[in-house]
């Protein structure tokens, strides 16, 4: 009987142990939510274009900033990088896939293409489509050529007379 009472404590203690450590993760679980709502006081973070370091691409930085009565943290600022090879008059941040060259206007002696906006590093406001202009270069007739038999034979006669 003895034997009998310390089991039934024993499944008591570990039935009260058991209710305990639910009754705690669940106690747990209702404090992440308000957690959260915490977070969510603060604003989504506006962050600057990137400024390289030395020239005009490179690893550099952009200060971001958000704002919030419970927000611990309202300024930042982080490491970027724009690459060397986007054309930066559209925006550092902005690429652009371009269409080969037009053909060149007669009166303005300029050609122009047209590119399209591939990606927007760090959600820049970029463009949709830009139209980027060049000069045409020389525009001259190609002068006819001799045919290479005549420059051969010239090159002989000149041979002989020395």
């Amino acid at each position: 009987m003895q034997q009998q009472r310390q089991m039934f404590t024993a499944a008591l203690l570990a039935l009260i142990f058991i209710l305990a450590a639910v009754n705690t993760t669940e106690a747990g679980k209702k404090e992440k939510p308000e957690k959260k709502a915490k977070k969510s006081d603060c604003g989504e973070w506006q962050w600057s274009v990137c400024v390289p370091t030395s020239g005009d691409c490179g690893l550099g930085t952009r200060e971001g900033t958000r704002t919030g009565a419970e927000c611990k943290q309202t300024t930042k600022t982080q490491k970027c990088k724009i690459p060397c090879n986007w054309k930066k008059q559209f925006g550092a941040e902005c690429k652009y896939q371009f269409q080969a060259w037009g053909e060149c206007d007669l009166n303005t002696a300029l050609k122009t293409r047209t590119g399209n906006l591939k990606r927007a590093l760090h959600n820049a406001d970029c463009q949709k489509t830009v139209t980027i202009s060049k000069p045409c270069g020389k525009l001259t007739k190609p002068k006819p050529q001799e045919s290479k038999k005549k420059k051969k034979e010239g090159k002989k006669q000149e041979k002989m007379l020395d």
